[in-house]
């Protein structure tokens, strides 16, 4: 009997580095030094004698020109905190060295509906922006001896025996490779091609989901503010429509994101954006009136997306997807990074139990499902209830009436709002908050929480 997924995520999310005794590859090869790719290469060093990372962008502080949406908000979440801390130990102590802001329970905040949460024991985040973390872990990952950085742009892969066998680059060279890691991002090309080259391309996912968003900067006149970390968020029906995000970052900076959906767009312009800021909770208000720094950055995605790899019934093996390659959320809710973290777990896994990696990575895909179906199934289950235009069925009707009871629970009871964070963190799974005492606590919340008639 198979593993239920709650039990397959509670063991990829364990924080104990496995004993390899063996390198079992010669060369192993990850397209794109983002977190996904850069976490890869260091499960790949203890399974390869040489790793080599390929980026197209010379990018030693992090600054990773080929990724538009580096200046808005990203979120380390726990969940994703623990798993680097598993693969580069003291990750955290180093950060927080060189700027990185942690905030313990008392100084993060979340806010819904214009109401501010309970505070909850696990909201304990890590904050810095996305190119402050690139760069940490790409010194670490630079320093491990068998790991090495390519400046290049790949354009293709080669084959032999039904397996890859190297990576072709740009410049006319190829690289050898027993295994190959595409962390190539929402924009990766490996599906052209495998297609190309006869395979089968995974069928691709996509779900609108229009959102807009805008992030300004700003000088931080406490260095060790009340409140270090906070988000509001508006369920489907509620009068307000623009959303926030605020992290206390690296160089004494506030990073203040707003987010809207549709044809509410978000501009460049300060006055707008100060004016919407006005308007959300007190602390993105006073945030908003310290002293900005550059400009307004804007960015919008049209669509949530996931490469279905784990349905494809004829891929060469020795090849993984992992990270945004696979799936890209919505980014408000802060998976992308955390979720990438748990497919080097998935790796890490695949490869210890002796799977053959010159083999179609099937076992490695079911791992990764569950990461992903988490993950996914969180993120668009919000969106799709704000994009319906009919009524859904009657299943999902009554999911959503369940998870809803939980969600409004999480505001105002500890302990409900602890294991909605877990989840929400990438902890546990999801399915953990259909357990019937969380459900009937989750009721019980709620009718406390509303008037007598």
């Amino acid at each position: 009997m198979s593993a239920s997924p709650a039990h397959v995520f509670r063991r990829l999310s364990s924080t104990h580095q496995p004993h390899v005794p063996n390198k079992r590859l010669r060369h192993a090869v990850v397209l794109g030094g983002s977190v996904a790719g850069l976490l890869a290469a260091r499960v790949l060093a203890d399974h390869a004698e040489d790793v080599v990372v390929v980026e197209r962008d010379d990018s030693v502080d992090g600054e990773r020109r080929g990724v538009p949406q580096r200046f808005q908000v990203h979120a380390l979440l726990p969940g994703g905190r623990a798993q680097i801390e598993r693969w580069f130990p003291g990750f955290t102590d180093e950060a927080i060295g060189h700027g990185a802001v942690f905030t313990n329970a008392h100084q993060t905040q979340q806010w819904a509906d214009d109401v501010c949460s309970v505070t909850t024991p696990n909201a304990v985040l890590l904050n810095a922006s996305r190119s402050f973390i690139e760069a940490q872990l790409r010194r670490h990952t630079r320093a491990l001896p068998n790991v090495r950085l390519l400046t290049a742009f790949a354009t293709g892969l080669e084959y032999r025996d039904g397996r890859v066998s190297g990576v072709r680059l740009d410049a006319g060279e190829s690289l050898p490779a027993a295994f190959v890691v595409d962390a190539m991002g929402r924009s990766s090309r490996l599906s052209d091609w495998l297609e190309r080259d006869g395979w089968e391309a995974p069928e691709l996912e996509r779900m609108q989901i229009d959102v807009n968003y805008a992030t300004a900067y700003f000088k931080r006149s406490q260095v060790q503010p009340p409140v270090g970390a906070a988000i509001s968020r508006f369920t489907p029906g509620y009068h307000k429509k623009t959303q926030a995000a605020l992290n206390g970052i690296e160089d004494g900076q506030w990073m203040l994101m707003l987010m809207t959906y549709g044809d509410d767009r978000l501009s460049r312009d300060w006055d707008e954006f100060l004016t919407r800021c006005a308007d959300l909770p007190p602390v993105f208000a006073a945030v908003a009136r310290e002293e900005p720094v550059g400009e307004v950055h804007t960015y919008r995605m049209a669509d949530a997306r996931r490469r279905r790899y784990d349905r494809a019934a004829r891929l060469p093996g020795g090849l993984v997807s992992v990270g945004d390659a696979v799936a890209s959320f919505n980014p408000v809710y802060g998976q992308g990074m955390s979720s990438a973290t748990l497919h080097a777990s998935c790796l890490s896994e695949y490869l210890c139990d002796g799977a053959d990696p010159s083999a179609a990575a099937t076992d490695f895909l079911r791992l990764q499902k569950v990461v992903v179906d988490a993950a996914w199934d969180l993120s668009t289950s919000g969106d799709a209830e704000r994009l319906e235009t009919g009524k859904p069925p009657l299943p999902v009707r009554l999911q959503r009436a369940l998870i809803n009871q939980v969600i409004a629970a999480s505001v105002v009871d500890v302990t409900i709002g602890t294991k909605f964070n877990d989840v929400a963190f990438m902890n546990t799974h999801p399915s953990t908050l259909a357990a019937p005492s969380v459900l009937l606590r989750s009721v019980w919340a709620n009718r406390r929480r509303q008037p007598p008639r």
